[in-house]
């Protein structure tokens, strides 16, 4: 995920019952407090400012079915992506609900839950533009990047493999809008922040999808296997119910596919095929 910058923090706190709270993986019983976490809150559609105060988006609503599955409260700070994983390993929060890809290194010092979204690359083109369905069609293309992104480093390592040029922008809203005036043919973004600035403007339309095999999952600290294990419980329900595949097309104007993280249930606790994965089945209780 790409760092961004954010001058302060903010912190949304949803109180549910303080003392008593009905979970539907078990019987009522005592709140064990306010889960504590944290997103970057400039990272939309994730996490972004809401008119008249607070956050929302996609991993908003995420935290929040969970800490309603869970019978608790949930504190959401707004802070620099760059902070959430010492913030972690010091205890201020319980689990880090910023996207965060799940990577080879990242498991081998947290522990993840299995993936709930896909994380890829994707292109946005004018509605009116011929659609890319290769990467041997984005010959002759201008391709618009963010500066700094790991979008730049693919469009520096493939411009000559596949004949394309690419210029650099500032902000990714700069290089969706250098498509719009026709500076650029296609922008290449993630694919949720693509499906997003789809379905916020309908002069644009998403294209060829590069599927990179990654995911985003919920990272626990490596001692928190119950930790893990409930959230991670949490989320297969929500799978199973269609809850997450509903708060998908809500940010994302999209229905998921069936093949997808965001619907696939893992047998166990964690992503299937990483390091800190329990294969011992799972049967959740929704």
């Amino acid at each position: 995920m790409i760092i961004r910058r954010m001058r302060s923090k903010l912190t949304v706190c949803l109180i549910g019952t303080a003392f008593l709270a009905a979970s539907p993986f078990g019987m009522a019983q005592p709140s064990k407090g306010p889960i504590k976490t944290g997103v970057d809150a400039t990272f939309a559609p994730h996490a972004m400012p809401r008119l008249g105060g607070g956050l929302e988006g996609f991993n908003i609503d995420l935290g929040n079915e969970i800490a309603k599955r869970l019978g608790r409260p949930i504190e959401i700070e707004g802070t620099q992506f760059s902070g959430l994983v010492p913030g972690l390993n010091a205890r201020k929060y319980d689990f880090i609900l910023a996207p965060t890809t799940l990577t080879e290194e990242r498991a081998k010092t947290m522990l993840f839950t299995e993936g709930y979204l896909d994380t890829d690359y994707m292109f946005v083109q004018k509605k009116t533009a011929k659609a890319i369905e290769s990467l041997e069609g984005t010959k002759g293309l201008t391709i618009s990047v963010n500066k700094g992104s790991a979008y730049e480093s693919w469009a520096k390592a493939n411009a000559e493999k596949y004949g394309f040029k690419y210029d650099i922008y500032d902000t990714n809203a700069d290089a969706v809008q250098a498509v719009l005036s026709g500076r650029a043919d296609a922008n290449l973004a993630g694919n949720t922040v693509s499906q997003w600035a789809a379905k916020q403007n309908n002069q644009v339309k998403t294209s060829y999808r590069i599927r990179t095999g990654l995911v985003w999952a919920i990272p626990f600290r490596s001692d928190d296997a119950a930790g893990r294990a409930e959230v991670s419980t949490a989320i297969k329900c929500m799978k199973s119910d269609g809850t997450l595949a509903r708060l998908h097309e809500k940010w994302f104007g999209e229905k998921p596919a069936p093949d997808s993280s965001t619907a696939v249930v893992a047998p166990g606790h964690g992503h299937p095929g990483t390091a800190g994965y329990d294969a011992t089945p799972v049967t959740p209780k929704c």
